[in-house]
């Protein structure tokens, strides 16, 4: 009984997360705007989507080449550095503290940024991480959001929904990555304990150990052939019979699972819609001051999550994005044609028409 509590617990902290960054995002579209952060000149240009889906798959393999080569205190530079600039952005569109007067500089981007890598630097704890996770993630989600039109949004949640499945399913090349990041100790996992005396500091340890000892026995323990001895298979055991490469719903412990993890990234996507929607489509009905369409989005990704974390729970890594941003996609068009859209209006089809 305990241990399912803890596990209702853990997917609990998972839809608040999901639905404080979908916030978060719907809450910084318009102040974006208005600072100028759009990335790209035409925001409605599919071929941006494109530029994005190869920009991540070189960074996907300059990770797992960082993570095979030792680089993981670069990397994990890399990754705190980037989360102290979308710190910057999120908080420089509120009212700051100004140094030196009318012209002064704005300190609270550059304090906020410091606290958050500070935090993540000298206690990673598992609290840390997920806030820190929030706001990277809304900060992320509001930037794509108002850089890519409907039209693009839609073709980059489709790509990337494809590719996740093909890199969980097929290659799982994911699940090595996931596995990999774990002791990187930073906000690209997600964690949400399922027992009050998990740390995930002391996980994190305890995987950086593990791989340092299994890389001892490969540089050490050979059969008289010359043949590595170890078993090469495509999963290790952790010492509790489960599979070490489960990044996306990891379970340890001996009473079961002690810890979901779930990929920023799951998040941040189907959430790009969501923002989308509520910048792009306009004049339609609102929900709360939300456009219908956004609030359909939104609605759609937390569907798509309670069927994920329901297959995950069954015992096994699952691909996030299909569900979470197909739910986004059809939560989004269900909310448009709703709004009075034709289809080809809700797609963005109109000038290829």
């Amino acid at each position: 009984m305990k241990q399912r509590t803890g596990v209702l617990a853990a997917c609990g902290g998972i839809f608040l997360t999901f639905l404080a960054i979908q916030i978060g995002a719907l809450a910084l579209v318009e102040p974006f705007k208005q600072a100028g952060y759009q990335t790209v000149q035409d925001p409605q240009n599919p071929a941006n989507s494109v530029f994005y889906v190869v920009v991540l798959l070189v960074a996907t393999a300059a990770i797992l080449v960082a993570l095979k080569y030792g680089g993981q205190q670069l990397l994990r530079g890399f990754i705190l550095f980037t989360g102290a600039m979308i710190t910057v952005y999120v908080t420089s569109v509120l009212p700051g503290v100004i140094v030196g007067g009318p012209d002064g500089v704005n300190v609270l981007p550059w304090l906020a940024a410091a606290v958050l890598v500070g935090a993540l630097y000298a206690y990673p704890e598992w609290w840390v991480i997920d806030a820190a996770g929030v706001v990277m993630g809304a900060g992320a989600a509001a930037l794509f959001g108002i850089s890519f039109g409907v039209l693009p949004a839609i073709v980059l949640l489709g790509a990337l929904a494809v590719y996740d499945a093909i890199s969980v399913y097929g290659t799982e090349h994911m699940l090595t990555l996931a596995s990999g990041v774990v002791e990187l100790k930073v906000p690209v996992l997600l964690v949400y304990p399922t027992v009050r005396s998990y740390s995930f500091r002391e996980r994190a340890a305890e995987v950086a150990a593990k791989d340092e000892d299994d890389g001892d026995a490969e540089g050490n323990t050979a059969s008289d052939d010359g043949t590595d001895a170890r078993d090469d298979g495509d999963t290790r055991d952790d010492g509790d019979g489960t599979d070490a490469r489960e990044g996306e719903a990891e379970t340890h412990g001996e009473e079961g699972r002690d810890s979901i993890m779930i990929g920023l990234g799951d998040a941040v996507m189907p959430t790009v819609m969501v923002a989308s929607a509520a910048f792009f489509v306009t004049d339609v009905p609102a929900v709360a001051g939300v456009p219908l369409p956004a609030a359909t989005a939104l609605v759609g990704t937390m569907i798509g999550l309670a069927l994920l974390l329901r297959m995950v729970l069954q015992g096994r890594a699952h691909a996030g994005l299909p569900l979470l941003n197909g739910g986004a996609i059809l939560g989004y068009l269900v909310g448009a044609l709703a709004s009075g859209l034709s289809v080809v209006s809700a797609l963005g089809l109109g000038p290829y028409l």
